[in-house]
């Protein structure tokens, strides 16, 4: 089905009429003088610059610092070994000096001897209650001349009253009694290489 021209013709002349489409000018136009060109802010230039220097400055000071703190523990630690060692030294000397044949030794340099059987003494009378009436000054250790057991922790350290006095190494009697079973007895001669013993 076909609309006659005349129709439409007619619906068009009822709508509103719309206004001219504009189009842009697009025609040159000669300048009256050049715009002047924008400088950068000096201001922002010199915050930057700046911030720069002052980044590059923390960070070698900080570095500067590391650097003097790992030195500075360095000398911390050789003088905390150096005093580790003295503390070894001097608890080594201690204990030499605490020990039994060290206090035997200062004892007998003093003149005490040690007694056979206790004897007491009654304060009332001031009688000596005892098997024996008073020490003969013979002691039963011999601490100054030989120790038991050598130490030495306190060889050739000098005794209390005695500056030029000394306990020395000493030999135990067993280290002893082993030299001089050693002097005396000779292996025997081997004269036709060693002894094997015959298998068949």
């Amino acid at each position: 089905m076909s609309i006659p021209a005349e129709s439409t013709i007619d619906l068009l002349a009822g709508l509103p009429e719309l206004p001219p489409r504009r189009t842009p000018d697009r025609g040159l136009r000669a300048l009256d003088r050049p715009l002047p060109r924008r400088r950068p802010r000096l201001l922002y230039g010199i915050i930057a610059v700046a911030g720069a220097v002052l980044i590059g400055a923390a960070q070698m000071g900080l570095s500067i610092l590391t650097t003097q703190s790992s030195y500075e523990l360095s000398t911390l630690t050789q003088q905390q070994r150096s005093l580790d060692y003295q503390k070894q030294a001097l608890t080594d000397s201690l204990a030499g000096l605490s020990s039994p044949q060290y206090l035997a030794a200062n004892a007998a340099a003093l003149g005490m001897v040690t007694g056979q059987t206790p004897t007491y003494l009654r304060l009332s009378d001031n009688a000596i209650i005892g098997t024996a009436a008073g020490s003969n000054g013979a002691s039963a250790v011999n601490a100054l001349s030989q120790a038991a057991v050598p130490n030495a922790l306190v060889a050739g350290t000098p005794l209390v009253n005695d500056p030029s006095a000394s306990l020395g190494a000493g030999a135990s009697v067993a280290d002893e009694a082993i030299a001089a079973a050693i002097e005396t007895t000779t292996p025997p001669t081997i004269a036709e290489g060693l002894p094997t013993p015959a298998t068949h």
